[in-house]
């Protein structure tokens, strides 16, 4: 109890409900599952200087004392799980990663995710640039989007790949779904990137401690309240397309964080999927590009849309 880091947090106005869902919003590297873990069994969080239960509801004013473990090291496991692998060679890997799965580990969310599949798929044939929880990981999705990633085998392909994300030479495109009709048929949205004043959790566009953020898009279907779109990134921030419609006035569907509170789809994350990844191959300077069909349940929505046309 010595070691741990306390976090104090005083409600405001507007910030009323759940407990956990509050330490949730507020605390990005936190799952909600963790976080109740820590409330209800490990009574590490005092509201008002009381223990509190994870649905208690919070009111203006007041504060939340979060004492939060010294974190323990653990040891990522490799997992006999399942990979869409659509390239490989000994260098690299192109795989299409499912909605649902996260990239990597993370507090209170150490297994299921893409690098545990593929510490067991791969073995030590991982790069190792970016820490041993991130171990050949290039680029991220999030949980909740699907599509292709590249994953490195080496230090070298990990570093040349890196390079074309900097330099901006490889291509990324992405299938939406948004709110709303578009009404041009393209357009470049230029509006930089960076944290959430108030909610850690999320990103937004703003000119303080932000980042240049750069996506194209391109009309594909119109559906009246909704449009069938490809996003082209320039850049590759956090949530970046999610963020750039959103404040364009055309939400992803499907989106939590950034969407509309009432959806006539019954989705668990946004349609947005990475469909088309284009690189030159680290080894052999090869160009190559790659193309993932849109999800089962992707196209059962926009079969529903085509259908009432």
């Amino acid at each position: 109890m010595e070691n741990d880091e306390i976090k104090l947090l005083k409600v405001s106005e507007g910030e009323e409900g759940r407990l956990d869902k509050y330490l949730s919003d507020k605390l990005e590297d936190m799952t909600r599952s963790y976080l109740k873990k820590l409330i209800s069994d490990d009574k590490a969080v005092l509201v008002n200087g009381n223990p509190a239960k994870p649905n208690y509801k919070l009111k203006p004013g007041d504060i939340i004392e979060l004492a939060v473990p010294e974190p323990i090291e653990l040891e990522i496991k490799a997992e006999n799980i399942s990979l869409d692998i659509v390239y490989e060679d000994n260098d690299m890997l192109v795989v299409n990663k499912p909605q649902g799965m996260v990239v990597h580990p993370a507090a209170g969310n150490y297994t299921g995710t893409l690098v545990n599949a593929l510490l067991y798929h791969c073995g030590d044939s991982l790069s190792g640039i970016n820490g041993e929880k991130r171990p050949g990981i290039v680029h991220r999705i999030d949980k909740d989007t699907s599509g292709l990633l590249l994953v490195a085998k080496n230090d070298n392909a990990h570093q040349k790949l890196s390079s074309q994300i900097k330099e901006h030479s490889l291509t990324r495109a992405y299938k939406a779904l948004v709110h709303g009709n578009i009404k041009q048929d393209s357009g470049r949205i230029d509006a930089p990137i960076g944290r959430h004043p108030s909610d850690r959790k999320k990103m937004t566009i703003t000119d303080k401690n932000s980042r240049e953020a750069v996506t194209n898009f391109r009309v594909l279907e119109r559906y009246g309240r909704y449009t069938f779109v490809e996003c082209i990134l320039e850049t590759g921030r956090t949530h970046q397309i999610r963020v750039h419609m959103s404040k364009n006035g055309h939400p992803i569907v499907g989106d939590k964080t950034y969407g509309v509170k009432k959806e006539e789809f019954n989705l668990t994350g946004q349609l947005l999927h990475a469909y088309k990844v284009g690189f030159i191959h680290p080894v052999s300077g090869e160009y190559m590009e790659f193309v993932s069909e849109l999800p089962d349940y992707y196209m059962n929505v926009l079969d529903r849309l085509r259908n009432f046309i």
